[in-house]
C-alpha cells in the first residue's frame, strides 16, 4: 500500500525548505493590501509547509496562526520563526479540528488547499472569517516550455521521454480543486490575479527541486535511480541549465 500522500514530505523537511520556490513580492504586496494586514489583524495560514508563504505576512505585525498536518513541518516552523512573537502554529488536521467562528481577518493557503475536499475546506474557512474578511489561495505552475505552450521545445520533449520511460511513482499526485467554487459556499467578489517569473537551475539543482514533489518522493528502485539519472543527463546535454517559466495564480474573495 502507498504512503499517505499528505505526509510524504515528512522525510525531507530541510530539502523541502531549501528547494521549494518562494512566491513573488508583488503577490504578497497585493495580499497584504487586499486584507489590510498590520498589527491588530488576525491571520490563519492553512498548510504552511516550511514557510514558503509565511514570513511576508508575519512581518506585517499581524497575529499569525497556522495549522499544519505534519508534526515534522510544524516543529520545523517553530524553530524557523521562533524570534517572531506574533507566530503560533498548531499541529493538527484542518479537516477535523475546530476553529472559533468569525475570528480571522484573513484565511490563506499557498499550494495546500487543494489537499482538502471543497465541501470541508470552503465552509470551514468561511465560518472562521469575520464579516468582510479575506480569503486567499495561491499556487505556482512551473513550465519547461518557453511561453508556457511550446511543446516543440527540445528540452521539454527529452524530459517527457524520461518520464514516460521511468516515472512509476508508488503513490500518484491526484489532488485537484475548483478554486472558483468557493462562491458556492458564500464567498463573494472572487478575483483571480496572475504573476510571472522565471527560475534557472543546474542539473543537480533541478533534481533537488523535483525531489521535493510528492509523487517523485514515492519513486522506488530500480525506476528511481534511472529516472533521476535520465533527467540529469538530459539537462547536462543541454548545457547544464534549465529554466522554468512560472505562472503564479492568486484567488481572492471575501466573506460578506
Amino acid at each position: 500500500m502507498g504512503k499517505d500522500i499528505r505526509t510524504v514530505f515528512d522525510t525531507i523537511p530541510e530539502q523541502f525548505d531549501k528547494w521549494r520556490p518562494r512566491y513573488c513580492g508583488e503577490l504578497f504586496s497585493d495580499l497584504i493590501a487586499y486584507a489590510a494586514l498590520g498589527p491588530g489583524k488576525t491571520v490563519l495560514e492553512v498548510g504552511p509547509g516550511t514557510g514558503q508563504a509565511t514570513e511576508p505576512v508575519l512581518k506585517t505585525g499581524c497575529s499569525y496562526d497556522a495549522i499544519e498536518l505534519s508534526g515534522v513541518f510544524a516543529e520545523f516552523m517553530r524553530n524557523k520563526y521562533t524570534t517572531y512573537s506574533n507566530f503560533r502554529i498548531v499541529n493538527a488536521d484542518f479537516e477535523t479540528v475546530s476553529f472559533p467562528e468569525n475570528h480571522y481577518d484573513l484565511v490563506y493557503s499557498a499550494a495546500a488547499f487543494q489537499w482538502i475536499p471543497e465541501r470541508i475546506g470552503y465552509p470551514k474557512a468561511f465560518a472562521t472569517l469575520k464579516s468582510g474578511g479575506a480569503f486567499a489561495m495561491f499556487m505556482m505552475r512551473p513550465d519547461v516550455q518557453p511561453g508556457g505552450g511550446n511543446t516543440d521545445e527540445p528540452l521539454y520533449q527529452k524530459i517527457q521521454e524520461v518520464y514516460t520511460k521511468y516515472f512509476r511513482p508508488e503513490t500518484k499526485y491526484t489532488c485537484s480543486l475548483d478554486y472558483e467554487a468557493c462562491e458556492k459556499y458564500g464567498f463573494t467578489a472572487l478575483e483571480r490575479r496572475t504573476y510571472k517569473k522565471t527560475r534557472t537551475y543546474t542539473a543537480d539543482g533541478y533534481l533537488s527541486l523535483i525531489g521535493t514533489h510528492s509523487d517523485h518522493i514515492t519513486l522506488k528502485e530500480p525506476y528511481r535511480a534511472r529516472f533521476f539519472e535520465g533527467i540529469r543527463q538530459v539537462i547536462l546535454d543541454a548545457g547544464d541549465t534549465i529554466t522554468l517559466y512560472d505562472d503564479i495564480t492568486m484567488y481572492l474573495a471575501r466573506k460578506p
